[in-house]
């Protein structure tokens, strides 16, 4: 009976001690765990969170997306350089039709660039797009443009492609942009394997 008894004795405080601890350890482990599987869904979720940040923000020169025209039109007169590159690892000869124009304020403006595949083969390019200075790019409003899908040229092909745009008047209540009187839209190509037989004319935009 008392061997029974003794089996019943309440733990000394180095028993208790290291049960403390063990919870302890326990919880860290667990919350380690926790933040270790919110850093992995951040990182798949990242590039879209980037790319919604800097279409909201404007952030590194991004520009807006506009379902329509500006409604108002002002005195206040901006011009735009055209700039277009081409990546080494894409053999097309990409340039604007005008290398600058002068637009108002919310007046809607068209552009062109030329695009030639100077290949023996069909060759799909995709574009990445900012303006300069960069805090301009929230108030640089693209209602039509060939960015906005792939674009595939057939060998020895040459096209242009419109881009449709206006200046927000809202650069005018900002103090950053508010002096601006030149802006850069500046373009660079990349190119997009294709499957075989995935190939097609020049998409639009």
């Amino acid at each position: 009976m008392r061997i029974r008894e003794m089996g019943k004795v309440n733990a000394t405080p180095d028993e208790s001690s290291a049960n403390v601890r063990s919870g302890g350890n326990r919880k860290v482990v667990l919350g380690c765990l926790a933040a270790l599987a919110v850093m992995g869904a951040t990182t798949a979720a990242s590039p879209l969170l980037y790319n919604i940040f800097c279409q909201v923000t404007g952030y590194g020169g991004t520009t807006q997306r506009a379902s329509g025209p500006s409604k108002e039109v002002l005195d206040k007169v901006i011009t735009v350089r055209f700039d277009a590159n081409v990546s080494p690892h894409l053999a097309w000869k990409f340039e604007p039709v005008r290398s600058t124009i002068d637009v108002k304020v919310g007046e809607n403006a068209l552009a062109f660039f030329r695009a030639t595949n100077q290949s023996d083969q069909p060759l799909t390019g995709t574009a990445a797009f900012n303006v300069a200075p960069e805090a301009a790019g929230l108030y640089f409003n693209k209602i039509e443009c060939f960015c906005f899908t792939e674009q595939t040229l057939q060998p020895g092909q040459s096209v242009e492609m419109p881009v449709s745009f206006f200046v927000d008047p809202k650069i005018l209540e900002d103090r950053d942009t508010a002096g601006l009187s030149n802006l850069t839209l500046s373009y660079v190509f990349y190119p997009v394997a294709k499957t075989a037989g995935t190939s097609g004319p020049p998409g639009g935009g």
